[in-house]
């Protein structure tokens, strides 16, 4: 790895600290967690406890090193401060350090120049005379071990680590139903194991850990129902009653090109296979073939079950088969068959190719809107197609969809500056509707998540110029910020007219009020996909992830 000055040193506000899972025990019930303060040298004290800070400096460090569990400041006076995590419940540091305001749930130490911070229910004094080098040493040697794509830019280099450190922070160790490896989507708020997510950061860590990716797809079964209900979202004692976007055997297939483990293949596959079943017989209310994501009362989240939770497109509150739903599941049928053929499970090969089929047609057929050229939202009670254009629209270029000619047109609207060809695109919704338009998360800023899924589909249509092009402006725009606030976001602006921690979320832009009213920084899929991004630029021209050739479809 480069060294400290050359890395990992831009200091912001937002970033996260923590002990991670490939170190050792994260004791998620009683951890310790800091968040850096944009316009100071300080950290607040999340966890366990939200209450208190440590202060270095009142000024910005002018130079820094901020990884996910070690730290060095070099403040204005010249002097040092550094910082590593020894455990899960104590943080070591060296120089000068003000801590005030702590809650009941944190304990100090100082003594010979060291500050031991550490959770009062399992604080441990003597560790103020731990051997500092060691562990920084210890801290570092999962950085040292990632090797970065080659040929990257300073600004990709340094975007690169950031990711990977980010993401080693996110890694929690097994505990109570998690029997491996997991991870939470931002480590703090969002504490706990996340569908859709996991499967993202498993697609950005087979590059750096394949066991660890292996980990994260598995312990997404954590909580899975006997008749096959996978939850969105599990802790150590309770699950949701809602689930995400089947896009579990796509991240089997990526983690399997990089650790080619039938057993664990095996296992996976009959899981996933119970849980399609479970989404097929269960969310088609109207019996038409087409699946609907459930429908909440809230009105900032009327369908967290599909990831998009506050879009315009559920503002009605009724049940709709979902262009991103179905393309999903045709995608991951898709996937199951070839799976099924690799385990010699015949019948099932039948039944996935079937289905894949069957969701295709069906699509095509309810689905898409010829003056609008985009797959919108059917209204299965109103029996009518929606009038909503959502980047959810382009989501069938993934499963193989489109005829030739809807996917040119799909392709033609990423170019077209009234609709999607925004200055950042895709935008979650038209340009031309700014009725339905706001600066609010899923009503028009732009998701990592959904130009890396987009991308692949126009690969697999055969717009590989215009997927490369997708990617190369999602990955500057995340260096740009990155470069600006050290920090990877959940989403970004589309029309650049303001940075991404002035967007809303939710209706109101307010931390003071709730940390789930901000857009978040430390952002895991952000920084995963990033991760994916730029090794995908080291692949043969025209190859394509998804392994179907647009000849095939």
């Amino acid at each position: 790895m480069e060294t400290d000055q050359s890395l990992l040193n831009i200091w912001g506000g937002g970033q996260l600290l923590a002990f991670s899972g490939f170190d050792g025990d994260t004791a998620c019930e009683r951890e310790l967690l800091l968040r850096s303060v944009a316009d100071i040298a300080a950290f607040e004290v999340k966890l366990p406890q939200d209450g208190g800070v440590v202060v270095a400096d009142l000024a910005p460090p002018v130079a820094c090193f901020i990884a996910s569990d070690h730290f060095e400041l070099e403040l204005c006076s010249g002097e040092k401060v550094r910082g590593v995590f020894l455990d899960a419940c104590h943080l070591l540091i060296l120089g000068k350090a003000s801590v005030s305001g702590l809650s009941d749930a944190v304990r100090i130490k100082r003594g010979q120049g060291r500050v031991l911070l550490g959770v009062r229910s399992h604080f441990n004094e003597e560790l103020i005379c731990a051997d500092f080098d060691a562990a920084w040493r210890a801290r570092r040697r999962w950085l040292e071990s990632i090797t970065p794509p080659a040929g990257l830019s300073d600004a990709e280099r340094s975007a690169f680590y950031k990711a990977c450190s980010m993401m080693k922070g996110q890694l929690r160790s097994p505990v109570g139903n998690f029997r491996c490896r997991w991870t939470t989507p931002d480590r703090w708020p969002h504490r706990w194991l996340w569908l859709w997510d996991s499967v993202f950061h498993a697609i950005g860590l087979r590059h750096i850990d394949p066991e660890a990716a292996k980990d994260i797809l598995s312990a997404i079964f954590a909580a899975q129902h006997q008749d096959g209900f996978v939850p969105h979202m599990t802790t150590l004692d309770k699950s949701s009653f809602i689930t995400q976007p089947p896009v579990i055997a796509l991240g089997i297939k990526m983690v399997l090109e990089k650790t080619d483990d039938i057993e664990w293949l095996r296992d996976l596959y009959a899981k996933n296979k119970h849980f399609l079943e479970w989404v097929m017989a269960n969310r088609d209310s109207d019996g038409g073939g087409l699946v609907e994501y459930a429908i909440e009362a809230d009105a900032n989240c009327r369908s967290g079950e599909s990831g998009m939770d506050n879009s315009p497109r559920f503002d009605s509150a009724t049940q709709l088969d979902a262009p991103d739903f179905n393309a999903f599941l045709s995608l991951d049928c898709e996937i199951m068959a070839e799976f099924a053929l690799r385990l010699n499970l015949k019948a099932d090969v039948t039944f996935w190719q079937n289905q894949h089929r069957r969701l295709n047609d069906l699509i095509n057929e309810r689905l898409w809107d010829e003056d609008a050229g985009l797959y919108v939202d059917y209204d299965v009670k109103a029996d009518r197609r929606s009038t909503v254009l959502s980047s959810a629209g382009f989501l069938p270029l993934l499963s193989g969809t489109p005829t030739k000619e809807r996917a040119a047109r799909l392709a033609a609207h990423l170019e077209n500056p009234s609709t999607f060809g925004t200055p950042f695109p895709i935008p979650s919704i038209s340009r031309e509707q700014s009725e339905f338009y706001s600066k609010d998360m899923w009503r028009g800023p732009v998701w990592i998540n959904l130009n890396y899924l987009v991308a692949l589909g126009l690969e697999r249509s055969g717009y590989v110029g215009l997927a490369e092009k997708l990617r190369a402006k999602t990955c500057a725009e995340i260096e740009k910020f990155h470069s600006k606030y050290g920090t990877f976001f959940e989403f970004y602006d589309d029309r650049c007219e303001c940075n991404p921690p002035q967007l809303l979320r939710k209706g109101i832009n307010d931390f003071d009020l709730s940390p789930y009213h901000q857009p978040f920084s430390e952002f895991g899929w952000s920084a995963t996909l990033y991760i994916d991004m730029l090794f995908s630029k080291t692949l043969v021209r025209g190859s394509n992830p998804l392994g179907v050739a647009p000849d095939d479809q």
